[in-house]
């Protein structure tokens, strides 16, 4: 079984017995944005604080 799937159904299993399909769907989206944004990080393509209140200062 590949990595994504083992993560998938680990994800699912720890969820609640009266869990619906879009509470499945919203925790694995949110799940993936978690790692893109942690990969994102890690190779460094991130906006320091400074720069993100000057952008929002305009």
């Amino acid at each position: 079984m590949n990595a994504v799937k083992e993560e998938a159904i680990k994800l699912i299993s720890n969820l609640p017995e009266d869990t619906s399909w879009d509470d499945i769907i919203y925790e694995m989206y949110v799940k993936k944005k978690i790692e893109v944004e942690l990969k994102a990080a890690d190779e460094g393509k991130v906006i320091s604080h400074e720069d993100v209140k000057k952008r929002f200062a305009r």
